[in-house]
């Protein structure tokens, strides 16, 4: 009986690997190309995860600022009266190996970037998401390529990338989006960016870098509606090792898909610039 359990085991996996062999070899083949013969990546595209609000592996949890309670972790005041709203969905994370290999410096920041998450995310006062995070915010963005150049809009407060095919001097100052030249190996495009600078995050939970980031995308047609998204990120100021994010982007099928407007530095006007009008609004 061992012998025929384990006969069908062998079989069962061989039956597997000669499936997946010819998705492999159907896939290549009919992967949407340019006339240049690179794979065809032009269309809209947006990430279906939890990890906007942490790349990390994590468990649900009441909102993105806590206080101590009599039972257990509860919303900080301010965020109180978001509810279920304000609270974090569950994710398996996005971080190969589950967590960022911070220092404990910048571990200890990281903790207490969270613990004042709505005063310190960038997002919440809409500076530009900067590189990786643009890439799963939840919002579509667009990519634009042929032989000769390789163009990025993002729904999220009009950020764009503007991807050089050719090898740069060194950014002469840090950015919000950085800089980024591209190359193909084979079927992926891989983009290497620098000059970003360190007032972005990774996610909702705090995790920062310095302006020594630099960050290697990956992305792989696996056929015509996915993206296999790759970014190897190395800090030397506060990682102690290079680590990497891998995740599927999804095409926007649609028949009337769009970028829609979403500009939001004018949602936060109010909340940059209020307290200097001549006759200040209610801020509580």
């Amino acid at each position: 009986m061992k012998r025929f359990w384990n006969l069908v085991a062998t079989s069962i996996g061989m039956v597997f690997l000669l499936v997946q062999a010819v998705y492999v070899q159907t896939s290549e083949s009919e992967l949407p190309r340019l006339e240049d013969g690179r794979p065809n990546l032009n269309g809209i595209w947006q990430a279906l995860n939890s990890a906007n609000y942490d790349i990390e592996r994590h468990l649900a949890r009441p909102a993105m600022e806590l206080r101590d309670g009599p039972h257990g972790p509860l919303p900080s005041v301010a965020l109180l009266a978001l509810g279920a709203v304000g609270a974090v969905p569950a994710g398996m994370g996005v971080v190969d190996g589950g967590t960022i290999p911070y220092t404990p410096e910048a571990l200890t920041l990281k903790q207490e970037n969270r613990a004042d998450w709505l005063e310190r995310d960038p997002e919440i006062k809409c500076y530009l998401p900067g590189v990786p995070r643009a890439t799963y915010m939840p919002f579509p963005f667009q990519i634009f390529h042929n032989s000769n150049a390789i163009f990025i809009a993002y729904e999220y407060a009009g950020a764009t990338r503007d991807i050089s095919l050719e090898t740069l001097e060194p950014a002469q100052t840090d950015s919000w989006m950085g800089q980024s030249s591209a190359h193909w190996e084979g079927d992926t495009l891989v983009v290497d960016v620098t000059g970003l600078n360190d007032q972005t995050w990774f996610d909702r939970s705090g995790s920062h870098h310095s302006n020594q980031l630099h960050v290697i995308e990956r992305y792989t047609l696996v056929d015509a509606d996915h993206i296999q998204y790759e970014a190897t990120i190395e800090d030397p100021i506060v990682f102690t090792r290079p680590w990497t994010i891998r995740m599927p982007l999804y095409r926007r099928i649609e028949n009337d898909a769009q970028l829609m407007d979403f500009k939001c530095v004018e949602f936060v006007e109010e909340l940059l610039y209020g307290e200097f009008r001549r006759d200040p609004l209610e801020r509580q």
